[in-house]
């Protein structure tokens, strides 16, 4: 049985969160002075509410067409009810719940590496502490046959960075340049699982893609740099293929886990592409990270979700993976002819042109309403009570000029 909504042109969206603010608000306030959206001759309302973790009945009903989750890959209630919300109220998620454990990179590389992604060599060992289990010393003596951590590193090659499985926010990452360093690297895992990858050195530049609905927008990332500096404005600074192989990557991998907001890592030398990261359950949007191409983002988020509010778009909990494999395994295409399948697939799961079509008509009047509002007073209010927030006080003159004038550029270049 599913539950009704609350009607066919009233929306509710739901923002499921954590510690985050800054883009929070700048999803009600642009969702409220959109107004009312015309779709096929009707006139449709959308409001937005931040969602409560409580005690639920697995029959309760859910409000929302559709829910921004930021919190369940952390935390197992939520993500249990969103789980229930797909599944007895066909409520639309971004992002699908039951394929969270490829959020943990290990099987989000795998897919990758079976779809002919040019993926480093990727090496997972055991832990260096076993959980603790009274069944894991028989188990662990028995069947887990002893191995020599130099030997597999010298397979790997130096240099390497061991990463843990399941990543997030550099968590425990470290390079690795020799044997010392693998040991040590090593020892401190303790009780989390790892994978050493091979070091893509030297590249020639670093690419961080965010991916909401079927939009990309590929950045060059400095990630040795504080935050607020990683994000350079650069335009145009990859190869047009290797541009089109970000682009078709991320679009995969979300199309394949049934993914609509992530961020995908890869290193690019030439027009070799080798990605590196693509699992992201939270990816980054603050406006302090982001800066000059947050109103992007933010414009995604907003025109993907009240697309899949108004069009009622369906949720789709179940992967196809054997479409994706017959095309990865047919002998007679070539690399670009895969990559041009891929990137079909993910369009038709994305509704790409009916999204596009949505935008140019019923949301036409969105890209000028960010811009005016990136140039008004109150996100420079938005923009004064983040830093206050995020910096030591000593430092808000500082990253209010950096911030403001970052955003400045923005408004000149989208007049």
């Amino acid at each position: 049985m599913t539950t009704a909504r609350r009607d066919s042109t009233n929306h509710l969206i739901g923002l499921l969160l954590g510690t985050e603010d800054d883009w929070p608000q700048a999803f009600e306030t642009l969702t409220r002075r959109l107004g009312a959206v015309s779709h096929r001759g009707r006139e449709h309302q959308i409001s937005t509410e931040r969602l409560t973790i409580e005690p639920f009945d697995l029959r309760d009903p859910v409000r929302h067409d559709v829910i921004i989750d930021r919190l369940a890959w952390w935390y197992y209630h939520p993500r249990e009810w969103l789980k229930k919300a797909a599944l007895v109220n066909d409520t639309y998620l971004l992002n699908n719940p039951f394929t969270f454990q490829a959020m943990e990179k290990h099987s989000a590389y795998c897919a990758m590496i079976r779809l002919g992604f040019d993926i480093p060599s990727t090496v997972l060992v055991p832990y260096k502490n076993p959980l603790d289990h009274e069944k894991w010393a028989y188990t662990a003596g028995t069947y887990n046959l002893p191995f020599e951590l130099d030997e597999v590193a010298e397979r790997v090659g130096y240099p390497m960075y061991m990463k843990p499985f399941d990543g997030g926010a550099w968590r425990g990452v470290s390079r690795v340049d020799d044997v010392d360093a693998l040991h040590k690297a090593y020892d401190e895992s303790g009780q989390m699982l790892m994978h050493l990858q091979a070091a893509v050195s030297p590249f020639d530049a670093f690419a961080r893609s965010l991916t909401i609905g079927p939009e990309t927008k590929i950045m060059k990332f400095r990630p040795e740099l504080p935050m607020h500096d990683r994000y350079e404005v650069a335009h145009s600074f990859l190869p047009p293929e290797a541009g089109m192989e970000i682009l078709t990557l991320s679009r995969t991998i979300n199309a394949f886990f049934r993914w609509e907001f992530n961020s995908c890592e890869a290193l690019v030398t030439g027009t070799r592409v080798q990605p590196i990261d693509y699992a992201n359950a939270c990816p980054d949007i603050a406006i302090t990270s982001l800066h000059y191409y947050f109103p992007w983002a933010i414009t995604q988020l907003i025109s993907w979700s009240v697309f899949c509010a108004v069009s009622d778009r369906r949720p789709r909990v179940d992967t196809t993976s054997r479409e994706w494999f017959d095309v990865a395994d047919d002998p007679d295409l070539s690399w670009n002819d895969k990559l041009g399948r891929y990137g079909l697939l993910a369009d038709q799961y994305f509704q790409a042109d009916e999204y596009r079509e949505f935008c140019s008509t019923s949301l036409a009047s969105l890209p000028a309403l960010v811009r005016d509002w990136i140039d008004s007073a109150d996100f420079d209010d938005l923009l004064v009570e983040t830093v206050k927030k995020t910096y030591p006080q000593s430092e808000h003159d500082r990253f209010l000029a950096h911030f403001r004038g970052l955003m400045s550029l923005w408004v000149s270049d989208n007049r």
